[in-house]
């Protein structure tokens, strides 16, 4: 039987995105370029002060790890059109800067190094090309001549570019195990033309991907298919699909809403909530990619390190709920949400209960039950359904439901998770 070369991906489930470019040092969100309609003769530079004194991708690879990440994507060209790798096409590239070295290379053997897996990101858009056309997007599309400044542009050789650039990325730092593209919109936006799979020659593009890294996991933001769906920002409400048909889907996400590194965004999320972010991701048969924006200088910031060593903290313990799991059938009870990886069924209770939480669809299903973070004991019951309730005795909960009895309080974790060890009677799994 054919192994799948994807299915690290599924199993994985949790991994890091970083956004790092010129716009680090502009410190006001990746777009600042687009936001501010910065011409990028004027963009570009920044280039000039680009030193990154303080990269080191080695701290970063060990973060992520620290954090329960299996896999790193950097952000190898964003849509401002700077290389971080050395480039044969281009003279916007770090190279080419005081910091003077190919990011890229030290990233990838920093990645490798700590035994994860490497992702690049590339941006299929490019303000800095002179022969990306000027349209809804472009810092330039209020410019009082638009036409005239999309004179002689040739989007055809524009993607004869990007492909180079793809086919650079792709040789020349071995095995590339994930690629997103970013982005396509072909409804056009602010009254100019968009740009879609024809200005980006997609279908070639990603043959060419795939002939280079055969067993590569590429994203759908190519304006055709790919291997995943790519759900930004948000949570689904349910596993996804696509014409019906059940999809590999991830999640990529912020600590506080921007992607690129933003001094005075305080807004980040805390930590129990991207842990529950990532447990519903799986329980949704979902991964969930976090992102980090370091710095110019090119540090994590101190509190987004220290969100993501809570994080870790939580996956050294928990990491069976997640890694290798995915959605059961059963029905939580409110305020839980389920994961299972064969039979183990993993309670993540969002909700601390008063000392019973009930179960339905269990009965006699249950071989044992712990608390995951102590491996210590939680009694199961199963009561009679026609129980009246009187006094300290509750009532009988519905047929086919166990009880749960939990300490008054909860473990000192972030998401308290219940291990619950299955049957493995099939007459039983069929109850």
């Amino acid at each position: 039987m054919a192994t799948d070369p994807h299915a690290w991906f599924d199993h994985d489930r949790f991994g890091m995105f970083v956004h790092w470019g010129l716009y680090s040092l502009l410190a006001r969100h990746e777009w600042v370029q687009h936001r501010e309609q910065i011409d990028p003769d004027e963009y570009a530079r920044y280039a000039d002060v680009f030193t990154a004194d303080r990269y080191d991708p080695q701290t970063w690879a060990k973060l992520a790890a620290e954090a329960g990440m299996k896999y790193v994507v950097l952000t190898t060209k964003h849509h401002e059109g700077f290389a971080l790798w050395d480039s044969a096409l281009t003279d916007f590239k770090a190279t080419n800067t005081p910091f003077g070295r190919d990011a890229v290379a030290e990233f990838v053997e920093a990645v490798r190094g700590a035994g994860l897996k490497v992702g690049f990101y590339h941006s299929v858009i490019d303000w800095h090309h002179p022969d990306f056309v000027v349209d809804g997007i472009h810092p330039l599309r209020e410019h009082e001549d638009v036409p005239g400044l999309n004179a002689g542009r040739d989007q055809a050789r524009y993607a004869e570019y990007l492909h180079g650039q793809v086919r650079e990325l792709l040789t020349n730092y071995g095995e590339i195990s994930y690629l997103f593209y970013d982005f396509s919109y072909p409804g056009g936006r602010g009254g100019l033309p968009g740009k879609g799979r024809a200005d980006w020659n997609s279908e070639e593009l990603m043959r060419l991907t795939r002939e280079l890294q055969p067993g590569i996991v590429v994203n759908d933001r190519l304006d055709i298919p790919g291997d995943l769906v790519t759900p930004e920002q948000y949570q689904p409400s349910g596993p996804m699909r696509r014409d019906g048909e059940l999809v590999r889907w991830e999640a990529c996400q912020t600590i506080n809403g921007s992607w690129g590194y933003d001094r005075d965004n305080l807004d980040a999320k805390p930590v129990d909530l991207l842990i529950r972010m990532l447990v519903d991701g799986v329980s949704k048969n979902g991964n969930l990619l976090l992102n980090v924006g370091p710095n110019g200088r090119g540090e994590i910031d101190p509190p987004d390190a220290a969100r993501l060593r809570e994080i870790g903290t939580w996956m050294e313990l928990h990491s069976a709920s997640i890694y290798g799991a995915g959605p059961s059938e059963l029905t939580p009870p409110p305020g839980a949400v389920y994961t299972q990886r064969g039979d183990r069924l993993y309670l993540h209770l969002f909700s601390w209960p008063m000392r019973h939480v009930h179960l339905t669809g269990l009965a006699g299903r249950v071989r044992y039950a712990q608390l995951l973070n102590d491996a210590s004991e939680v009694a199961v019951t199963e009561s009679d359904p026609h129980q009246h309730a009187q006094n300290t005795t509750p009532g009988g909960e519905s047929v086919g439901t166990v009880t749960l009895t939990l300490p008054v309080r909860p473990p000192a974790v972030a998401v308290p998770v219940v291990e619950i060890w299955l049957t493995n009677d099939e007459a039983s799994s069929k109850a």
